[in-house]
């Protein structure tokens, strides 16, 4: 014999943290693997401590966590499986974070603020990530912050087709809640085949320091308004948003988000408001005090799920989205 024959088969392994535990075994059903066993504790004082219970030596390995809260608390803890995974000789290392921590701190508004978004991307590449995974990033220029490839997977698919089955389209307007999610509306615009109308949010100049008038650009009397957003956290922008609607004339408001972060009053402003349905995903942990009779969750595993398959067998990821991811 004149050399060493080596096994040439992939292999794929997935691991999860704490955070959304759920998430990960609907990734894991869909996929048709077992999520590697992962002993995962705190110390006493407050220090992660992460072992796999298997050898994960040279593999493809895809590690999941929901960035909710605690967020600092979950975030270090999928640092440190990475970091697990790369000392214990992974051959390639894909950290997929549904909702990415800290994106709203995309860029400075202000002189000496960080931009943290920037950040994190550094944070998984010194802990060893080779590609990172996200879920409708809060804007697209995040993509650009990591030094190697990023799958921007989308929710509007999955969101959109639901929507399709519960109102008519003929009756149907889009709405941006605020002039920063525009293009987002645009593109729920186009997939719906439905109008676009716009918040135009300003002050009243007879009470200073309080947003109070909220102009509707478009049409919206007798319609059914779709409001969109990558994220429903305390709700203010959306519940102020849905009263603007109403007050114009609207018949009904639905709502469709991809993150429910639903901070603070969030669940009472919805609950407590004339929004017939708020429609998520799974991308976050909704704990049964969140829950509301307005709310529908719908999972987003399967996309998931795909994604990895095609990073895996090293095919397209943007062909799940029609070119468009």
């Amino acid at each position: 014999m004149t050399g060493i024959t080596v096994p040439s088969e992939k292999r794929l392994v997935l691991v999860t943290g704490r955070a959304h535990p759920e998430l990960a075994g609907e990734v894991a059903e869909a996929l048709g693997v077992d999520l590697v066993p992962t002993s995962a504790y705190d110390f006493a004082n407050g220090e992660i401590y992460v072992r796999y219970g298997e050898s994960v030596r040279g593999c493809d390995a895809f590690v999941i966590q929901s960035h909710c809260a605690p967020i600092n608390r979950w975030l270090m803890e999928q640092l440190i499986m990475v970091d697990a995974l790369k000392r214990a000789s992974a051959k390639r290392i894909t950290v997929i974070a549904p909702y990415y921590a800290y994106s709203r701190q995309d860029k400075k508004h202000k002189g000496r603020e960080p931009i943290s978004a920037r950040l994190i991307a550094d944070l998984f590449a010194t802990a060893g990530a080779d590609r990172l995974m996200s879920v409708d990033l809060h804007t697209a220029q995040i993509q650009g912050f990591f030094d190697g490839p990023l799958d921007h997977l989308w929710a509007l698919p999955l969101l959109s087709d639901y929507v399709r089955t519960r109102v008519d389209r003929t009756r149907l307007t889009v709405v941006s809640p605020d002039a920063g999610r525009v293009r987002v509306a645009d593109l729920w615009s186009d997939r719906l085949g439905a109008p676009l109308a716009i918040i135009h949010k300003r002050r009243d100049p007879s009470v200073p320091n309080q947003v109070k008038v909220h102009e509707v650009v478009g049409e919206v009397r007798g319609r059914t308004c779709l409001l969109v957003d990558d994220m429903i956290d305390t709700a203010g922008t959306i519940a102020q948003a849905s009263e603007a609607l109403f007050e114009n004339g609207a018949s009904d408001v639905l709502v469709a988000a991809t993150h429910a972060v639903l901070s603070g009053p969030a669940v009472d402003r919805l609950k407590n408001s004339r929004i017939s349905e708020v429609i998520v995903t799974n991308t976050l942990p909704l704990p049964e005090e969140q829950l509301f009779p307005q709310l529908t969750v719908l999972s987003i595993a399967p996309m998931i799920a795909r994604a990895i398959r095609e990073v895996f067998d090293d095919g397209s990821v943007t062909s799940l989205f029609d070119g468009n991811a």
